[in-house]
């Protein structure tokens, strides 16, 4: 997914009033966890870090910042 994209997608996701319902906020979160690889956009949005006002560019730098803790062999 290009910057772009993402951006344009976090915009729609902060500005979601509730008029157009829960499920597109869920489509654009999916959107958001597939094509950024980080799965945790939904606590980015809903639950920023505390004392902030993150911008949409914040929640793109913090999910491409994220990488999976990498498990050792079992």
């Amino acid at each position: 997914m290009s910057g772009d994209k993402a951006l344009s997608l976090v915009r729609r996701l902060l500005n979601y009033s509730g008029k157009t319902g829960e499920a597109e906020a869920d489509e654009i979160l999916d959107a958001l966890e597939r094509g950024l690889g980080c799965l945790h956009m939904s606590d980015y949005t809903y639950w920023p870090l505390q004392d902030s006002d993150p911008t949409p560019e914040d929640f793109f730098d913090r999910a491409l910042a994220y990488r999976p803790i990498a498990l050792g062999p079992g």
